[in-house]
């Protein structure tokens, strides 16, 4: 729980946002709760809210949802290393609790060799918490908070550029980095929808994979020399 500080922190603000801009789009507080506690995804609920304002129907929101999240195939891919001697019910209750930010944190954790399932576990679960309380605050007293004030709009991308420094190790983390944002933009001018962030993601990574490997085998081969 003393670890998953800075995420509730992070989750303060962004959760008050979600909530101010849920009210606006009609929902009861009572479904703004409910949103975040069977969601749980910050950016699928603010592009599912944006969707449910202008009127889309339920199939897209389902639909472009499922595409935002994707990416939580990747993420679970990397922790399944460190849980594999989880039973299916203790594993289903970590795996809803995993979100960019607990992932990050949890990941560092992880290869430090200090960490273990029941401290990452207390760690989601607080950070849950923390996200659907303060998008209740949000719905609650959004009313009373001017568009844009204190930097709300910022905070989400904020919290997404802190949480990739912290994934920063090397040089080739950086080329990773920068391949897979230009990537992004590419592919988001080519493509419609929200597909272009697990493309542009797992094409990078790929390639960094490939990268490494390629440094690898050059240095065994300037020792056998």
């Amino acid at each position: 729980m003393a670890a998953a500080w800075p995420i509730c922190l992070g989750y303060a603000p962004i959760g008050l946002a979600f909530g101010v801009l849920a009210r606006n789009a009609g929902l009861a507080l009572w479904e703004i709760g409910l949103m975040s506690l069977l969601v749980y995804a910050g950016s699928a609920q603010f592009i599912a809210v944006s969707m449910i304002g202008s009127g889309s129907a339920v199939i897209p929101i389902v639909l472009t949802t499922f595409t935002v999240n994707l990416r939580h195939l990747l993420m679970s891919s990397s922790l399944a290393v460190y849980l594999q001697r989880l039973g299916v019910g203790r594993l289903s209750l970590y795996a809803y609790g995993v979100t960019d930010e607990s992932f990050a944190l949890n990941m560092a954790r992880f290869r430090d060799g200090t960490w273990d399932w029941r401290r990452a576990l207390a760690l989601n679960q607080t950070a849950n918490l923390a996200w659907i309380v303060s998008t209740i605050v949000g719905g609650y007293g959004g009313r009373f908070i001017p568009a844009g004030a204190f930097g709300i709009d910022y905070a989400l991308p904020a919290m997404f550029i802190c949480l990739l420094v912290l994934q920063i190790r090397g040089g080739l983390y950086v080329l990773v980095a920068v391949l897979s944002g230009l990537l992004a933009v590419a592919f988001s001018l080519l493509f419609p929808g929200n597909a272009y962030i697990v493309m542009a993601s797992v094409l990078a990574a790929t390639l960094g994979v490939f990268l490494r490997k390629g440094c690898g085998k050059g240095r065994e081969s300037t020792e056998e020399s």
